[in-house]
């Protein structure tokens, strides 16, 4: 597993479900919140700082979610996309990057089409069992708890960084 972590160069995630537990609060206004956990927003500084190329896709749009990528210094992300395959394959292209050389983090049966094509997928622990299918790392903690810090400290230590 070392030496495949140890070859990534980019790592992409879906929102809904692996940066949050997946739940969606809309007040009274019709306003949405999403909650975010403060390590996993350390953790995606740590792969940035070490360059590691960070695109986030999700099938939704949320101003919540932008304000959270602005926030953390992630460039590319797309909210509102659920072809996500398309997306993650120009972006590569873009980089020069190999799909070996790319993870993918999700959750749901729309993140499968890039699962199934990247050289490290992983799941968070509370992707669907299906999904769970096309990983090759499942996390300890689920999404929105943690995982995605669990994801960075496993591929920074990977790397001896």
């Amino acid at each position: 597993m070392k030496d495949k972590l140890k070859k990534i160069k980019l790592i992409g995630f879906d929102v809904d479900g692996v940066f949050t537990d997946g739940k969606i609060y809309i007040n009274e206004n019709g306003e949405e919140s999403k909650a975010f956990h403060t390590q996993d927003g350390q953790g995606i500084r740590q792969l940035l700082e070490i360059g590691i190329k960070i695109l986030v896709i999700s099938g939704r749009k949320s101003k919540a979610a932008e304000k959270r990528m602005i926030e953390l210094g992630v460039n590319d992300y797309f909210l509102g996309y659920r072809e996500k395959k398309e997306i993650f394959l120009k972006k590569i292209k873009d980089y020069q990057i190999k799909l070996t050389e790319c993870a993918y983090v999700g959750d749901d049966i729309s993140d499968r089409d890039v699962l199934d094509i990247v050289g490290f997928p992983i799941v968070v622990s509370n992707a669907r069992d299906e999904i769970k299918k096309s990983a090759f790392y499942t996390t300890h903690k689920g999404g929105g708890n943690g995982a995605i810090r669990e994801i960075s400290d496993l591929i920074i230590n990977a790397k001896d960084k």
